[in-house]
């Protein structure tokens, strides 16, 4: 699971004297449940998402091309993330931070009804349209508002984090081990029904508790856009949207191709943020050479975000048609392993949090840590050599815990370090800017993750093994390239290693 929390503007208002939920204010609770069960309703659709649109029409599914379908989820990813930094933007323009959560609470669940009782592609466009803009709204205000129950200097912000964090991961360990165990049960609406059910008890506990532990948290609007401008803004969102409707009414475009338009508008909006910060006249030079060192660290971050966010692709072909289920004589569904990463990140977090405070000055460079997880991650490409080719059930479930382990210390050494990077390296005048551009190395990778996915072919040996052989080959000379980086990298981030 991508930890993407960072956090948000703080309020000056000393607003956490109250020592309720675990010494935290009760606002943290009423956060991390509502964020708990969006997370369970987007990993527990993510690992329902791909099979119900490859499989057939016989099997509950929509019997799409498996390449079509996975392109789908990797565009339907890289949209979580884009839509982040709208959200973002209208938290600060329009609604504000609060206001825009709530909304965005509201537009998830609508989204998992639509997915669990309207039949066929309506219900998968409309599901995933609202749940991609509602789940990347949730992303960033979510922990806005929480960074505003806190006093800018009150010690517990980071353990509140951390129980915030937790709540994330245990909705999505638990997500995809109960929508698939519906699935199994009574087919897939019953596994997106439970989805909607969940985000609508996390809506109702956030409405219940709303006035009396979020209080004014993230009521302010930071930037406020002149009511004059609404009209025009509006019309634009409106004729974008109805230029890429038309385009795949026509034909012009093809739902194959979603994943590789995807990547391409995250490239344009992360290429847009970073010349426009890299061009004002607000930016230091001391900044602008941090900018110039983001750049290698961004791709390597694209490259990495490609290849783990095909646990939603790729891996989840293959544990549906290679790996072995059987577990205590009872077959597993195959999305229940999406459950395996969420596990490993609760067990590990809390050591690779304590490691990096034990080493202090003396631990690797940002540089050095992405360079190690492309390597690992990349290692992950070789142990699936010996079972190409393969036919059913002739990868061991062993095999796939340790991918998933891999997985998730090279995640744990680039994904929160990236956050914390992006927020130390931001020029001052553009701080949520800043992260904005992180976030675009997430979407961009995982639409990636989608478009490589339809190069895998499952049914020929050596296509396979040239695959992995390939993802293996371009991410370990990256690694090596950011490793002989390193030092110019550190140079032109001057003061932030």
């Amino acid at each position: 699971m991508h930890s993407d929390t960072h956090q948000g503007v703080q309020s000056p208002e000393p607003q956490a004297k109250e020592r309720q939920f675990f010494g935290h204010p009760w606002g943290l609770a009423n956060l991390s449940g509502v964020e708990m069960w969006e997370r369970f309703s987007f990993y527990g659709l993510q690992a329902l998402l791909a099979y119900y649109l490859y499989y057939s029409v016989a099997d509950g599914g929509l019997g799409m091309k498996e390449s079509t379908a996975l392109s789908i989820v990797g565009a339907y990813g890289g949209l979580v993330y884009l839509t982040s930094v709208a959200g973002a933007w209208v938290a600060d323009r329009i609604l504000s931070a609060e206001r825009t959560l709530f909304y965005s609470a509201i537009l998830v669940m609508c989204g998992h009804i639509s997915l669990a009782l309207l039949p066929g592609f309506t219900g998968v466009t409309i599901g995933l349209v609202c749940i991609a803009v509602g789940s990347g709204g949730l992303k960033t205000t979510s922990q806005v508002v929480l960074g505003q129950l806190y006093d800018r200097e009150d010690p517990r912000r980071d353990g509140g984090f951390s129980i915030y964090y937790m709540g994330v991961n245990i909705g999505a360990l638990l997500g995809p081990i109960i929508t698939n165990a519906l699935w199994g049960w009574q087919g897939f609406h019953w596994g997106f029904g439970a989805a909607a059910v969940m985000m609508a008890i996390g809506l109702v506990q956030y409405i219940l508790m709303r006035k009396q532990t979020i209080k004014d948290a993230g009521h302010e609007v930071a930037n406020p856009l002149p009511k004059s401008k609404y009209l025009p803004v509006f019309l634009g969102v409106l004729v974008v949207v109805g230029v890429f409707v038309g385009l795949f009414v026509t034909g012009v475009l093809h739902v194959n191709q979603l994943s590789n338009i995807t990547a391409l508008v995250a490239l344009g909006v992360a290429v847009f943020l970073w010349i426009d910060m890299y061009r004002s006249d607000k930016v230091t030079d001391d900044e602008r050479s941090r900018l110039l060192g983001f750049i290698p660290m961004f791709l390597a971050a694209v490259a990495f975000w490609s290849l783990f966010q095909q646990q939603f692709t790729v891996l989840a072909v293959y544990s549906d048609q290679r790996l072995n289920r059987t577990v205590f004589g009872h077959e597993l569904p195959p999305g229940v392993v999406q459950s395996i990463n969420p596990l490993f990140i609760i067990l590990f977090a809390g050591v690779f949090a304590s490691l990096w405070t034990k080493l202090g000055k003396r631990q690797p460079t940002y540089g050095t840590k992405f360079a190690l997880a492309l390597a690992v991650i990349a290692l992950t490409m070789l142990i699936f050599l010996p079972y190409a080719g393969g036919g059913a059930n002739s990868t061991p479930f062993f095999v796939i815990f340790v991918i998933f382990f891999l997985f998730t210390m090279a995640e744990l050494l680039l994904s929160p370090v990236g956050n914390s990077m992006a927020t130390r390296l931001a020029p001052q005048a553009f701080p949520t800017r800043m992260f904005a551009l992180w976030m675009m190395s997430v979407s961009l990778g995982t639409a990636l993750s989608g478009s490589l996915a339809q190069l895998y072919d499952p049914t020929s040996a050596s296509a396979e093994r040239t695959y992995f052989l390939a993802m293996f080959g371009v991410t370990i000379a990256l690694s090596l390239m950011l490793f002989v980086l390193r030092k110019w990298i550190n140079r032109k981030f001057i003061d932030v290693h």
